[in-house]
């Protein structure tokens, strides 16, 4: 059996695909989201599964006529983005550097926003409904307006890779920016201020949920999918720009049409059918992997990274990992890890090596390969990249 049903008494089954004995913490957080009485038939814990808020980082839960706030997380709509390109590797020999500044120059990363907002952004229907958003984001227009096209931080990143036949893909991973963030943010509050005036007991207020049929579930959820759309988009603007970038140094500027184009989810919830019935999924740091899907499993900055397909597992709620995860916090990183060691695990890549990105080290990370191997039930590996230019938030 690929996975391994978890000996824990707790009222639903979990699942693991984890090549590794889940720590205290992670096991009893693990616990805590299985004992819930509307969550349905078990729990799936993909390879990459590790410590998260109210729920572990790479879980899967359907519910019953719930959601979970804090479990979808407050990057709503995280995921990431590929293209493939009909050129080889040869073609972008001394160029990497250049490369890779004109994409910073291009995007904005970390805490930044775009100067000036270009047409694609500032047109994009959902501004529409912007008004009908949480009460608590409406001073917050002008700042998603100017970050939609924009990276983050932490271990969001845009790079250009090369498959094992030397083809070229363009890769970014980001999210919903400042505005899913405090989206997430005014809703769990909300659910955690509804157990307070409940007599629910949980044990842990991170699952305090919202009961399909009211006001506040109907509010959160039309949120949440306004925010999954943006961060959707979002990658779409960046990957318009980065493309751009390509074209030039490449073709002079003229449109290159993609091989293959890919845009994928993993921190968001949706409406799905699982063992016919009607549930709400959530992937908290998981990527949807239903037969012939497409997705997109990343490594670190300095490792592997995979363009897969889905193989529509059922126990996995058709679910696959969304990286390799980490495994250890950035502030062990820092402690442990040197620039040195930095300079040395990102040979070959071009990108900046300072302190600022020192937390995003390879060693921080658990092996992608190991990952992979844990789930060869889930996804078939379409493509192997490794990242020759890398730019982090």
């Amino acid at each position: 059996m690929p996975y391994e049903q978890l000996n824990l008494s707790v009222p639903k089954p979990i699942l693991s695909w984890a090549n590794h004995p889940l720590a205290p913490k992670e096991t009893q957080m693990a616990k805590n989201v299985a004992s819930l009485p509307f969550v349905f038939k078990h729990v799936a814990l993909m390879p990459d599964v590790h410590l998260g808020k109210g729920a572990l980082v790479g879980s899967v839960l359907a519910t019953k006529d719930a959601v979970i706030p804090a479990a979808v997380g407050v990057d709503i709509g995280c995921g990431m983005a590929a293209l493939k390109l009909p050129f080889s590797g040869d073609i972008i020999e001394g160029k990497l550097k250049r490369i890779r500044l004109d994409i910073e120059a291009a995007i904005p990363v970390g805490r930044g926003a775009n100067k000036e907002v270009e047409k694609d952004a500032s047109n994009w229907q959902g501004w529409n409904d912007f008004k009908h958003l949480h009460s608590g984001v409406q001073d917050l227009n002008k700042k998603a307006n100017q970050q939609l096209g924009s990276l983050g931080g932490g271990n969001h990143f845009i790079e250009l890779c090369l498959d094992t036949e030397n083809n070229i893909w363009l890769m970014l991973h980001s999210g919903s920016r400042n505005i899913g963030n405090k989206l997430a943010q005014c809703h769990i509050s909300t659910a955690k201020e509804l157990l307070k005036l409940s007599d629910r007991k949980l044990p842990d207020p991170d699952l305090a949920y919202f009961v399909a049929g009211t006001e506040e579930f109907r509010a959160y959820w039309y949120d949440l999918q306004w925010a999954q759309n943006y961060a959707r988009y979002n990658r779409d603007i960046m990957m318009a720009r980065f493309k751009k970038i390509i074209e030039k140094h490449l073709t002079g500027g003229k449109p290159i049409k993609p091989l293959i184009s890919v845009n994928c989810h993993h921190n968001y919830a949706e409406k799905e059918v699982h063992f016919g019935e009607d549930v709400y999924v959530t992937r908290k740091g998981a990527v949807r992997a239903q037969k012939e899907d497409y997705g997109i499993i990343p490594g670190s900055m300095g490792t592997k990274s995979f363009i897969v397909k889905g193989k529509g597992n059922l126990e996995s709620y058709c679910s696959c990992s969304h990286g390799a995860g980490r495994k250890m916090s950035r502030t062990k990183a820092k402690d442990m890890f040197t620039l040195d060691d930095l300079i040395e695990q990102t040979e070959g890549v071009e990108c900046r090596k300072d302190k600022r990105v020192l937390d995003e080290i390879p060693g921080a990370y658990k092996s992608i390969d190991e990952v992979m191997n844990q789930q060869l039930d889930l996804v078939e590996i379409v493509a192997t990249l490794k990242q020759v230019v890398c730019v982090k938030g």
